[in-house]
């Protein structure tokens, strides 16, 4: 239950989390800032995806420590999950040892999913130059219509997410 737990801390710390797509990327990039979650992602139609983290937020809620609402939007359902009373009791009995991670899922949380799926990608392709990234975006996402800019700004975000991490670290 210690990966459950540490997927409990990231609702903890960001109070209430709106979207299925959004929590997707939001324990993406933090995997990536060198947190410890270890579920296994495979690039998918709107980025990185884990099916593993699909099913352990299923096992949250059927155990009663995560709420997830359901709201009808347009022409869409928008999930909404947030800790129940139970899930900050069962919390309780962890000592998770990750004292920047709040600060993360929280600058996370406060960046809307476009953005969040975009930052993903760039970080899914990291090990290529800027150009092959910039190149797959374009290719991989053509629908999202993300500007030269827009990379640029995913860039600097994730170089700020690092910042952060070693300030708070040292």
């Amino acid at each position: 239950m210690q990966e459950h737990a540490k997927l409990m801390k990231v609702f903890s710390s960001s109070g209430e989390i709106i979207g299925r797509k959004k929590l997707q990327k939001m324990i993406y990039i933090a995997k990536k800032m060198n947190y410890p979650f270890y579920e296994k992602y495979n690039f998918h139609f709107y980025g990185p995806y884990s099916e593993e983290l699909t099913l352990r937020v299923e096992e949250l809620c059927n155990l009663g420590f995560l709420s997830e609402t359901k709201e009808k939007k347009g022409g869409y359902i928008q999930y909404r999950y947030s800790l129940t009373d139970d899930g900050n009791e069962f919390l309780s009995h962890y000592n998770l040892n990750m004292p920047t991670l709040p600060s993360c899922v929280q600058n996370l949380n406060e960046q809307n999913s476009r953005f969040l799926e975009l930052v993903s990608t760039v970080l899914y392709f990291g090990e290529l130059d800027r150009e092959e990234v910039t190149e797959k975006v374009f290719t991989l996402k053509s629908k999202q219509r993300y500007t030269e800019e827009e990379i640029a700004e995913a860039y600097h975000y994730i170089e700020r997410l690092k910042d952060v991490r070693k300030e708070i670290l040292n």
